[in-house]
């Protein structure tokens, strides 16, 4: 369906696999779109409750594509306005999800790389991956990814790393937010599908209303509009059918429906 990715489906996870190795998941034009019109695709798949960003090969993705790049240096600014809003609007689908994404991160996860692994929701990285926000060093700036990195780094860390440029190691990537877990790399896979397992005990629409309670709480004031909105969202997602299913089933000791399979 996809010349850039492989999409796999075991039961209600979805991986998205970027499929260029040999260029080690360097995106260009053509990813972009593609990764866009799949994240669409899976978010309106009422059947996919989990979506695992990963690459193959040995890289998750080296960023942008050296091609890409010579044509954007030699494009005018109209055009690279438009190349960086599609770019853009690709972050944002994917940290726009419905459900909970995913990244599975081995190796070089540079420039884009690291902006992708930042959109998804957490990551999962082997201790061999290696992270940076490398743009200053080709005299540009990772401006389109940074309110992924930002929102996974906080200012302080990212005035260092956007200005140094210097490579991110998985450890210094865990100390500072950037992915959530590190596993050895013959255990990569193993620490994905565990972390994945745990989201699937979760409700769907609570995933969902959970998603959106933080968009819309985060760095707003505790005051009385703020207490109000929470209020009024707890009780709304008690009155759904999964939030009355899921206390019903606690009390009962029984799987709730989203489990019960």
């Amino acid at each position: 369906m996809y010349s850039t990715l492989a999409i796999e489906r075991d039961g209600a996870v979805a991986t998205i696999w970027m499929n260029r190795p040999e260029v080690f998941n360097a995106f260009n034009e053509e990813l972009i779109a593609d990764l866009t019109d799949a994240c669409l695709a899976l978010d309106n798949n009422p059947a996919v409750r989990v979506v695992v960003l990963a690459g193959r090969g040995k890289h998750f993705s080296a960023g942008a594509d050296l091609n890409w790049m010579r044509r954007a240096a030699n494009a005018s600014e109209a055009d690279n306005l438009q190349d960086a809003r599609r770019f853009a609007r690709m972050l944002r689908t994917l940290s726009g999800l419905s459900k909970p994404t995913l990244a599975r991160v081995q190796g070089g996860a540079l420039g884009g790389g690291t902006g992708l692994a930042a959109a998804c929701d957490m990551a999962v990285a082997s201790s061999d991956a290696v992270f940076s926000t490398s743009e200053v060093k080709f005299g540009i700036i990772p401006s389109v990814i940074s309110p992924y990195v930002l929102r996974a780094i906080g200012a302080r860390h990212a005035l260092r790393y956007f200005q140094s440029g210097e490579r991110i190691s998985a450890e210094r990537a865990l100390a500072i937010g950037l992915v959530g877990e590190v596993a050895a790399p013959e255990q990569l896979d193993a620490a994905v599908a565990a972390l994945v397992q745990t989201l699937l005990a979760g409700a769907p629409s609570a995933q969902r209303a959970a998603k959106e309670l933080i968009a819309a709480v985060h760095g707003r004031p505790i005051d009385d509009t703020t207490m109000e909105q929470t209020a009024r969202r707890i009780a709304a997602q008690r009155a759904t059918p999964e939030g009355r299913d899921g206390v019903a089933a606690f009390l009962d000791k029984r799987p709730p429906v989203w489990m019960a399979g």
